[in-house]
């Protein structure tokens, strides 16, 4: 692998993953239409550290969340049966077990991840995918505002939002679009659900990550090729931070609308490129 093409798919996954425009289907048309090199062909390893990079753009930027979280948890457990009458001091604790709740539903996707990988060769059903998404972000922006965040979103709010996750696995659909739309669907302020979407997407993204490297160990690192994996992972953590930064930015002006365009764009395209060649 060339240190350009880790450079590029660095940057591929480090803005897609986080901008509502689907990390999976860029690296798949990339990987089907441009031949450049991805962890469907043969570097498997790379990908680990792509998705560690894009892992520690969200422990940057919300540091001090999880911090919190960890140390109201802690406080919240020793105060036993006293918790209860006192969980209204306690949102970053609330906000731990809301995400507990919304992950739990990826474990329903264990069984047939293998046949959802599969769709990721189709360059049409990644086009769909991608003219999908776009439909989303149109339909986000026409949601009223909501008011609703840790401090009164309720678990059943956090299922649904955990049950889009799962859907979000399908290969072309963007995770954080998903996500955030089924937020915003549920009442959530606007800020708020961008923020439930990638606190969130921290368990999903590191049990991926643990599953992940066991297979690459299996199939073998090509420690010729680490000096591009590591400027590719460094990369993708730095874009991913910018594209964050972006992202929360946007949603305080409240419009996803030209993220539904590019998606409706380079969904056409795919499939017009796919038909060509």
């Amino acid at each position: 692998m060339s240190i350009l093409n880790a450079v590029i798919l660095g940057l591929v996954q480090g803005i897609a993953e986080f901008l509502p425009i689907s990390s999976s289907g860029h690296l798949s048309i990339l990987n089907n239409l441009f031949h450049m090199s991805t962890a469907e062909n043969g570097h498997l390893f790379f990908d680990v550290l792509l998705h560690l990079g894009t892992l520690i753009s969200i422990l940057i930027v919300y540091w001090s969340d999880i911090v919190q979280m960890f140390f109201e948890v802690i406080s919240f457990v020793n105060l036993g049966p006293l918790a209860g009458e006192r969980k209204e001091h306690y949102p970053a604790a609330r906000m731990f077990l809301l995400i507990v709740t919304a992950t739990l539903p990826l474990f329903l996707i264990l069984p047939i991840n293998d046949m959802i990988e599969g769709l990721y060769y189709n360059s049409v059903f990644m086009g769909v995918m991608l003219i999908l998404t776009g439909c989303m972000l149109y339909v986000s922006d026409r949601i009223l505002p909501g008011r609703k965040t840790e401090k009164n979103m309720t678990f059943l709010d956090a299922l649904i939002v955990g049950i889009c996750q799962c859907v979000a696995t399908i290969p072309g659909l963007s995770r954080s679009g998903t996500t955030i739309t089924a937020g915003l669907a549920t009442g959530l302020r606007r800020e708020f659900a961008v923020k439930f979407s990638f606190l969130m997407s921290l368990p999903a993204v590191l049990g991926a990550n643990i599953l992940s490297f066991v297979d690459a160990v299996q199939e073998g690192v090509d420690w010729a090729n680490m000096p591009a994996y590591l400027i590719g992972m460094a990369v993708a953590m730095v874009s991913g931070i910018g594209a964050i930064s972006l992202l929360k930015y946007i949603s305080q002006k409240g419009k996803f609308g030209g993220f539904a365009y590019y998606c409706w764009v380079v969904g056409v395209l795919s499939i017009i490129l796919t038909a060509i060649f």
